[in-house]
This record gives C-alpha cells, sequence and structure tokens, in this order.
C-alpha cells in the first residue's frame, strides 16, 4: 500500500500593529497589503489599529512587577494578549523626524507588565517616510531592533521601506505595496 498526503503549511496567527495616525496614511496601507497576502496564504490575521485605541503612556510606577499587570485601565492590556498569542507581529510606522511615531513608542513602553512573555515570535517590521533614502530610516528600525532585543526567541524576518511618501496615498503603485503583499504571502 503506497500512502502519500500533501502537508499543508500550519496556518499562523498575525497580529498587525498599524500605528500610523491617519486612517488612510501609507504605512497603514502598506498594512493592509501584508494583510492581503496572509490572508491569501490562509494565515489567521489580526490588525490594531494604535490610533483608534485609548494607550496611555507609561509612568514607570512598576506596579507591574508586583502582579504581572499594568495599573493603567485602558486598551493596552487586550492587546498584550492578542502579542502574546500571536506567531508573527508586524510592526508599522510612519517615520516622524527618522524615529518611530509616538503611537508605536507608547505601546512598546506598555508592553513592560509581560514583555518577558512575547518569547519567540517572528518580527516584520514597515516604515514610510517621505525621504527617498533607505539608510536614513535605519534609525527608525534599530529602534525596533532595540525593543526586540529584549524579547526571548525573537527574529527579524523582514521590512518593508516605503519611501518617498508624504501624502495620503503617495505608497500606492510604489514597488513596497508588492513587497509587502508577498511578505504577508510568504508566511
Amino acid at each position: 500500500m503506497n500512502c502519500s498526503y500533501e502537508r499543508k503549511p500550519m496556518s499562523k496567527r498575525v497580529l498587525i500593529l498599524s500605528s500610523s495616525p491617519r486612517k488612510k496614511g501609507n504605512s497603514n496601507a502598506l498594512c493592509d497589503r501584508f494583510m492581503e497576502g496572509a490572508i491569501e496564504a490562509r494565515h489567521e490575521v489580526e490588525k490594531v489599529v494604535l490610533a483608534e485605541k485609548d494607550i496611555n503612556y507609561c509612568t514607570g510606577c512598576y506596579a507591574c512587577k508586583k502582579n504581572g499587570r499594568c495599573a493603567q485601565k485602558d486598551d493596552m492590556a487586550p492587546i498584550l494578549e492578542s502579542i502574546q498569542a500571536a506567531d508573527v507581529i508586524v510592526m508599522a510606522t510612519p517615520v516622524y523626524f527618522y524615529s518611530m511615531s509616538a503611537q508605536m513608542k507608547t505601546l512598546i513602553d506598555r508592553t513592560v507588565a509581560q514583555y518577558t512573555k512575547i518569547a519567540n515570535k517572528d518580527f516584520y517590521f514597515v516604515v514610510t517616510a517621505a525621504d527617498t533614502y533607505e539608510p536614513a530610516l535605519e534609525r527608525t528600525i534599530e529602534g525596533f531592533r532595540g525593543f526586540t532585543s529584549c524579547l526571548p526567541g525573537a527574529k527579524e524576518k523582514g521590512i518593508v521601506y516605503g519611501t518617498g511618501a508624504w501624502g495620503i496615498g503617495d505608497i500606492q503603485g510604489s514597488p513596497a505595496m508588492k513587497q509587502a503583499y508577498e511578505m504577508g504571502k510568504a508566511l
């Protein structure tokens, strides 16, 4: 008896964290393309638009050291649960003065309550900027790497550079749109 079967790749849980304050912003458009590719590849995808959430700044009170939970009552707790449950995390930001948006930095700071439990994740970074010179965006990427270097087993898997995108919609038709889709599809 000859038994053969086609093994289907395992579906992954993908969490996309979009920090654009503009609903139709360029980094958000790249998130949507990544999501389309991941859905086409039959992965489970959740997208969180940080500008639509109430996430307060970390106050450094360290109440979380006592019980592993932040003392603040806002939208961060369910987002942190989604981060911990995900296999793949996409972190997307527009670049402001060669750094990440305040929304993304606030989210990163608020993971302090349970950051050691954000383990063994694959990370993709999506950055958009008016600048057309990719190396100029490395400061932003290094900011992401500063975060992921603190996480056990974090693996950087890819970066989408959405350069030359200042106004809403400038990213449409750029190579970055195809790259984001292909990265999502290739998970």
